[in-house]
């Protein structure tokens, strides 16, 4: 068995806990907090099971590196705080453990992150021996090995599409939704996630991933945006009310220049009502989906729905991401010590969980 921690018990870290524990190959051994009052609270409830682990939650790191954690699944925010878990990930790998996590965006393209990102890690694996993988659902398989293996089912590709088409009020981080995207803001406000730059540091690494894995080489990388107000007030269910003329849709796209034309696209349609937007696409449902468009011959499409924690759109692309990464541990862990991106790690069958009551 191998031993392993979960290191944040949010969004992720829920679904984390869950996943190690579901592994017939992984041991849970601790779970390190943030949060005072989660200190010493059993595992099984801070990850939403009916039932306790046994293993309580903790704040102290260095108790836990000591004891030489096999594998850690970094859960915990980097998108506030990169920083802080550019150094969190680094004492793990240095302490000897395989790391697998979402949070640090300019990694999942390992190959061309900065220097003062790629060379702490690169030390601490020469160090102590432990290795890297960074991914997630969107960037992450949505827009890696599920584009790249839909592209081998067709005999000519004009272009690859991967959309993510979401309802915000199923994400559980109101702030984010709010500030970070912008709903709800005036039409004036400037969200972060949607300044000029940001959307290609945070999925250009993909569109490069796949113009490697597809052979060919790019022009450039161009960035697209548009954002529609809110036509009269809504009200949602988990995030209160949005009044009208304030931002409610965002679409945007990051472009992969080929030739001189857009062949690989990763597209985000992104609103908090259904009413906003509605020229724009859909997903099945109204509340999210991800979807892979291959242009060419044959034209395929391809729409994938996940649902958790009571039908939960966002927490189902969270068990996802996960899944991506909690799976992968057993491969970290035979391979040579290194730092890794999803064009090397495979993604692999559910070896040995097929009916495996659930916890």
């Amino acid at each position: 068995m191998v031993s392993t921690i979960v290191w944040g018990t949010g969004n992720v870290g829920r679904a984390a806990i869950r996943a190690v524990e579901a592994h017939p190959a992984l041991e849970l051994t601790a779970v390190l907090v943030h949060t005072p009052g989660k200190v010493g609270r059993d595992a099984g409830e801070l990850g939403g099971l009916d039932h306790r682990l046994g293993v309580t939650a903790t704040d102290d790191v260095d108790a836990v590196l000591a004891a030489r954690p096999r594998a850690v699944v970094y859960a915990a925010s980097g998108d506030i705080r990169p920083d802080d878990a550019l150094a969190d990930i680094v004492r793990a790998i240095r302490a000897g453990a395989v790391v697998v996590t979402p949070s640090l965006y300019a990694l999942y393209d390992q190959r061309n992150a900065p220097p003062e990102l790629r060379e702490p890690i690169l030390a601490a694996i020469a160090e102590g021996g432990g290795s890297l993988f960074v991914s997630g659902v969107d960037p992450g398989w949505g827009n890696d090995v599920l584009p790249l293996l839909i592209s081998g089912l067709g005999s000519t590709v004009d272009v690859i599409r991967c959309q993510e088409i979401f309802d915000y009020t199923t994400y559980d981080q109101p702030d984010s939704v709010r500030y970070i995207v912008g709903m709800g803001q005036p039409m004036d406000y400037e969200p972060p996630m949607i300044a000029p730059t940001v959307p290609t540091m945070v999925w250009g690494g993909q569109v490069r991933m796949m113009a490697r894995a597809l052979g060919v080489e790019l022009d450039e990388i161009r960035e697209t945006l548009e954002r529609r107000p809110l036509d009269s007030t809504v009200s949602t269910r988990s995030m209160g009310d949005f009044e009208a003329g304030t931002q409610g849709a965002v679409r945007f796209e990051v472009q992969g220049i080929v030739e001189g034309e857009p062949r690989i696209v990763i597209e985000h349609i992104t609103r908090i009502h259904p009413s906003c937007a509605p020229d724009w696409p859909s997903p099945p449902d109204g509340e999210g989906a991800h979807r892979v468009i291959i242009e060419g011959r044959p034209r395929i499409e391809v729409t994938i729905e996940a649902s958790d924690e009571g039908g939960n759109r966002s927490a189902g692309g969270n068990a996802t991401a996960v899944g991506r990464l909690v799976n992968a541990v057993e491969w970290l862990v035979e391979a040579e010590p290194g730092l890794y991106d999803a064009l090397d790690v495979p993604l692999r069958p559910a070896i040995g969980r097929l009916g495996r009551k659930r916890s």
